[in-house]
């Protein structure tokens, strides 16, 4: 069967066509970065040919010596880059150049804002590889074959990048991978030698294997124009910042220079060196704990894998660059490498130095650490949960809003509030809510915000378990001012306004009595000083925020009722305390309920008898004959 029969035509994945259209108009300004994304795409592909090679050498096909080729021609009016790394079947093809497969797509295409600096930097953290060739080229064609598969099992892709591509069979007797750019008319300013060689020397000098061009002038053969040495293996001091955030860019295929790197060799009984960065922006997917692209493995300068999730825990999954080892076998597998003494010693060290590194940050450059929080602080929290023994380190470095600046901003410390605490203050106080307006305005804070205590405004769906799991700092208790009851001493004032307890006693009953099976129980409150009543919970239950965080994420969640607080001496209660007619009391006790509900951002069950309730009540207030018709159902 002849190459011609197994030619098709497919059209580009919708989300793909999107992205090229977008990177043409809003990447033209940052146009030499297809150079550095296609020869770090190159890299990539000779990175993991030497790993399959570990295990079946006969990939190399007598040809080990890794290189990538850049060429051009001005009579073609073409650019192409070379490798002969692993290559790619006719399926990977299909897979890597026809789709994007990668999750957060959909929130990456939410976030665009037509704005065209804006979106070329979502774009650039969305990672664009490959496709940013049509920022330059009107045509696109890929020669590739995998190694191992045959010469007649090369396959050749062609797209203008304008809805479909063609793919069909090819004879290629090489491994690896050839991307021929056919340059628009505008772009011929690239057909240079001197002018590519500055671009891979500014972009891409760092890639450790050869980067090699044809000789120009008189000279014959070819010439090296990369340094071709892995940057981490060189001393820190001979080593610029601008070859870190190049290096940076590749590892992580960012468009953006990292918010901060560290750079550490171990000798000793353990060798190893990691070079580690901290992005500027969390990706699309970080959210997801399952996706990992962080960190690669290599062992003495070869690389192993991408993505060794035991390298760094799952909370510092925005960790980008490399971990090089001298004592890992260069056979080893992700199943060893979960059982692996020397990868927990690995893992220790990068989990500490990326502690200190932050905590430096945090002491020394509050403005940097304020991006980097904005940016990961909730994936930092998860370090709470998973690592029991660092609880108090990790909490150091977090930050929340409160009521002491009363902006949405969160830049308070835990050391920062426990060393603004009352003399007499026993706990640190928070409250969780959906969100900023709703925990500050919540009437919970009332007597607080009366007495000047302080409380960390929560409103992270995280920080419900992280104060499940962060039982105490510094020796300070945490407590929530929406759970059990308020330890707080009772201030002089507050005791002469202090109703009769019996008469109280008899008013709780009766507004329990009206609400019956909707609440737990009815008592009076210290917390509120200017509202009529408020919902908590109690100590052993589960609060009302969390109770619906998992419910929306739809898990069965045990019901559990509150309890209905109510400030005796507010003239709503007052009012309620003298009505006489029972009807009325329970349409004004059910009213009383649901305000309360929605005053901490709760839904109702039956918003349509609230509303009637509200009708009624309007209605008599309106009315001097308070017997007159009700609205009806």
């Amino acid at each position: 069967m002849g190459v011609a029969a197994n030619q098709e035509t497919r059209g580009f994945q919708a989300e793909v066509q999107q992205l090229l259209d977008l990177m043409i108009h809003s990447l033209y300004s940052k146009k030499e970065i297809f150079l550095r994304e296609l020869i770090s795409n190159a890299s990539d592909a000779a990175d993991k040919l030497r790993f399959e090679a570990l295990k079946d050498d006969s990939l190399y096909e007598d040809d080990a010596d890794l290189k990538i080729r850049v060429e051009y021609d001005k009579r073609l009016n073409t650019i192409s880059v070379i490798d002969n790394g692993i290559g790619m079947s006719r399926d990977e093809v299909i897979d890597h150049l026809g789709t994007i497969a990668k999750s957060g797509t959909k929130e990456f295409f939410a976030a665009l804002t037509g704005d065209q600096n804006k979106d070329a930097q979502l774009i650039g953290q969305f990672g664009v590889g490959f496709y940013s060739s049509f920022i330059v080229a009107e045509k696109v064609e890929v020669i590739s074959r995998r190694a191992g598969l045959s010469r007649e099992e090369g396959v050749r892709w062609t797209s203008t990048g304008k809805g479909d591509y063609t793919i069909e069979n090819a004879d290629r007797p090489r491994r690896g991978t050839k991307v021929v750019l056919f340059l628009r008319k505008e772009e011929k300013e690239l057909l240079d030698g001197f002018r590519l060689r500055n671009i891979i020397k500014r972009y891409s000098d760092h890639i450790s294997m050869p980067i090699v061009m044809p000789a120009e002038g008189d000279e014959k053969g070819e010439e090296t124009v990369n340094s071709a040495t892995a940057l981490w293996t060189l001393n820190k001091k001979d080593i610029k910042e601008e070859e870190y955030n190049e290096f940076y860019k590749h590892v992580a295929h960012d468009f953006e220079p990292p918010l901060a790197y560290l750079h550490h060799k171990v000798e000793g009984k353990l060798e190893y060196t990691s070079l580690l960065f901290i992005p500027t922006r969390a990706p699309f997917d970080l959210w997801d704990r399952q996706q990992r692209h962080g960190v690669k493995l290599y062992v003495k300068r070869v690389f192993i894998m991408d993505d060794a999730e035991q390298l760094v825990p799952a909370w510092l999954r925005f960790i980008r660059g490399i971990v090089d080892s001298d004592d890992l076998p260069l056979n080893i597998s992700r199943e060893i490498l979960q059982h692996n003494k020397t990868i927990e010693s690995i893992r220790a060290g990068c989990t500490k130095k990326i502690l200190n590194l932050l905590k430096d940050m945090a002491d020394k450059n509050p403005d940097q650490y304020r991006k980097f929080w904005q940016e990961f602080g909730r994936v930092l929290k998860e370090g709470i949960i998973d690592e029991p023994d660092k609880r108090e380190e990790i909490a150091q470095l977090f930050r929340f809003s409160s009521t002491h600046y009363d902006r949405e901003e969160q830049t308070v410390s835990l050391d920062e509030y426990v060393k603004r605490m009352q003399d007499n203050q026993k706990a640190i106080y928070y409250i969780t809510a959906e969100s900023f307006a709703t925990a500050r305005n919540s009437p919970h804070l009332e007597i607080f915000r009366k007495r000047g205590i302080e409380v960390l405004l929560l409103t992270d769906p995280i920080d419900e378990w992280v104060t499940a799991h962060l039982e105490k700092f510094a020796d300070k208790f945490l407590q929530s001012v929406t759970r059990g009851d308020l330890d707080l001493d009772e201030q002089p004032d507050e005791k002469e306004h202090k109703k009769d307890d019996s008469k109280v006693t008899e008013l709780t009953k009766r507004i329990k009595k009206a609400l019956d099976e909707k609440v737990k129980e009815v008592r009076t409150t210290q917390r509120l000083t200017s509202s009529p009543a408020c919902l908590v919970a109690d100590d052993q239950e589960m609060g009302r925020y969390l109770e619906k965080i998992l419910k929306a994420s739809g898990q069965n969640v045990p019901v559990s009722k509150p309890i209905l607080e109510i400030n005796a001496d507010h003239p709503v209660i007052r009012k309620l305390d003298k009505e006489p007619d029972e009807d009325i009391f329970t349409e004004w006790s059910m009213i009383l309920f649901d305000q309360a509900l929605l005053s901490e951002g709760g839904q109702l069950e039956d918003p349509a008898g609230f509303v009637m309730r509200l009708n009624n009540m309007f209605l008599r207030l309106a009315d001097k004959h308070p017997g007159d018709k009700k609205v009806s159902d």
